[in-house]
Formats: C-alpha cells, sequence, structure tokens
C-alpha cells in the first residue's frame, strides 16, 4: 500500500560536537520517505533547485522512493543551516534560504491518485489542506507540525487537524497547541480538533501515543508509552523526528489493518527509525540501512521492554 508523502527536500549544513557537515542531503520529505520506504511502496510531493542533482536523486532511487513528484525549479533548493553545540536536543538555527520552496505549489501526478496513506509533512498548513483536499480517497491521513505554524498560523493548521487521522509532533508543540501545561490534557484537547491519534515524541525518551476511546471504554487502548533505545553516541539528531513519523507510518500502511498491537509495534519500529538516523549525519546512516538491521534492532527493543 503507497504512502504519498508531501514536505521539504532539502540541502543542511548542521555542527555538532561530532564534527560539521556542509550541505548534506535532508528535508523531512527525505528523512520521512527513506524511513518508511523500508516497510512500503513511498511516492514523494516536493520541490528542488538546480543544484539537485544526480547524487541527491540516486540516494532515493536507490530506496525505490518513486520522484515523480518532485518538480525541478529554476534556483536553489531550500536550505537550512543549524548546531546542536549546546544542547542535542535543540537545534539552533543559523540561516534559513526558502529559495525554490517558498513558491512551492504541491503538484498531484495522476500516479499517485491512487495511494492509500498519505503524509502532511512539515510545511505551510495551507499548502497540507490543499493536498489533503485533492486526495479525499486516501485511507490513512497523518501529518506534522511545528511551533512556527502553531504560534503564527494557527487559524489556518485547525482546518488541517479537521481532516487528520492521525497527528505526529513532540510534546512543547502538544503543550503549545493546546495551551495547557498538562501533557495529558494537552493530548486529549489536540484529540478534540479532529485527529483521532496522537503520536507525541519525546526525543530521546521516547514517544507516547494517545487515541481516543474506542466504543467499550476500552481505556488500556488509549494510551502507550515506548522508551528510547540508549545509545552510545548521538552524532546528529536533525532527522530523527521526520525517521521516526516514516518508520511508524510506514509500518502502519505495510499492515492489512489497524489494531492495537499493530499500533504498538508501528511506534516501536519508529523508534528504531528515529535510533539510525542519529547514528551519522543527514542521510548518511538510513540510506545504507539494511531491514535485517531494523529488525534485529527491533528486537532489542521488544527484549528491552517486554513487548508482546
Amino acid at each position: 500500500m503507497a504512502i504519498t508523502v508531501v514536505g521539504s527536500v532539502a540541502f543542511d549544513t548542521i555542527e555538532t560536537p561530532s564534527g560539521r557537515r556542509e550541505r548534506c542531503l535532508g528535508g523531512a520529505a527525505t528523512h520521512f520517505s527513506l524511513a518508511a520506504s523500508f516497510f512500503t511502496d513511498v511516492r514523494v510531493i516536493a520541490v528542488v533547485g538546480e543544484d539537485f542533482g544526480p547524487e541527491q536523486e540516486a540516494v532515493f532511487k536507490t530506496r525505490g522512493i518513486n520522484t515523480v513528484g518532485i518538480e525541478r525549479a529554476s534556483g536553489k533548493s531550500f536550505f537550512w543551516e543549524g548546531s546542536y553545540l549546546e544542547n542535542l536536543n535543540e537545534a539552533k538555527t543559523h540561516n534559513t534560504e526558502l529559495n525554490v520552496f517558498g513558491s512551492f505549489e504541491p503538484k498531484i501526478p495522476d500516479s499517485y491518485r491512487d495511494s492509500e496513506y498519505l503524509f502532511l509533512a512539515n510545511i505551510d498548513p495551507v499548502l497540507q489542506k490543499r493536498v489533503r483536499e485533492a486526495m479525499p480517497d486516501v485511507k490513512l491521513v497523518a501529518g506534522d507540525t511545528m511551533n512556527y505554524w502553531i504560534k503564527d498560523h494557527k487559524p489556518a493548521l485547525l482546518e488541517v487537524l479537521e481532516g487528520l487521522d492521525i497527528l505526529v509532533i513532540n510534546d512543547t508543540e502538544t503543550r503549545m497547541l493546546a495551551g495547557m501545561s498538562s501533557l495529558v490534557k494537552a493530548a486529549q484537547e489536540v484529540m478534540s480538533y479532529g485527529p483521532r491519534m496522537l503520536v507525541v515524541k519525546h526525543g530521546e525518551y521516547g514517544a507516547t501515543l494517545f487515541h481516543k476511546s474506542s466504543p467499550k471504554g476500552e481505556s488500556a487502548e488509549r494510551t502507550f508509552r515506548a522508551p528510547a533505545l540508549p545509545l552510545e553516541e548521538v552524532v546528529d539528531p536533525t532527522g530523527a523526528g521526520d525517521s521516526f513519523a516514516g518508520g511508524f507510518f510506514g509500518y502502519l500502511a505495510s499492515q492489512p489493518h489497524l489494531t492495537p498491537g499493530v499500533l504498538r509495534r508501528a511506534i516501536f519500529y519508529g523508534s528504531v527509525m528515529g535510533s539510525f538516523a542519529v547514528e551519522k549525519f543527514g542521510t548518511e546512516r538510513i540510506a545504507n540501512l539494511t531491514r535485517e538491521e531494523i529488525d534485529e534492532r527491533f528486537e532489542m527493543f521488544r527484549v528491552l521492554t517486554h513487548l508482546d
């Protein structure tokens, strides 16, 4: 079952205690699609500039990702520069250049319209809503956002949330969106905006899945917390959240039914993909993974937490 993802394909310059990398391949749609491609077919909608060449294209093609929806425009690709020298859990932005991404108008290829799953990565909610409305027949739709859209574009974002099944954001964004300090109350408030499921990322502390009460009121199925796998070293956390989302949603798309057990395993596969993403700069680790490595690490999670 194919996933269509709309988001950014970009170049990042990143500095962490482990070193510095200039203009490595990045962007929310990039990290998401690479992680999801280990579980199901992925189709990307994005825009890139003339600096996006065969080397970057090969990263997608090697994983079998459909790039028909990546528009080539005159100019430079979206660029971000940041560092994690003070705190690995929080990026300090030094430079952002929207370039061709500033006038991005998502175009959905006809070959994408039979996609059963849709992921709206972190972009302008106006564009997210446009894509959602253009693909009304998808089986399941999930999305992401960030503090900028929550703070300055909340009315447009709330319109997007009405059309989501799943929202994937971090704990700070959850509290900001709901205007509440209690995470549990904030999660309930966010789900009242539309999504029936909320996945809250806690960075190095794992993730929590919230979803609305079942018809039988089985509260045990409503909340599930998964820890993160302890890592000896974090090289670059930039793509961790998007890789988590790709692993989570990619696994869901690979399963015939959405059951509580599938949701729990999806959270773990998301954590697995996020843990690999941080081991090297940019896409270096995820792009060279094997499914065997993924399943081995999933087994480590299972043993650590007594899953199943």
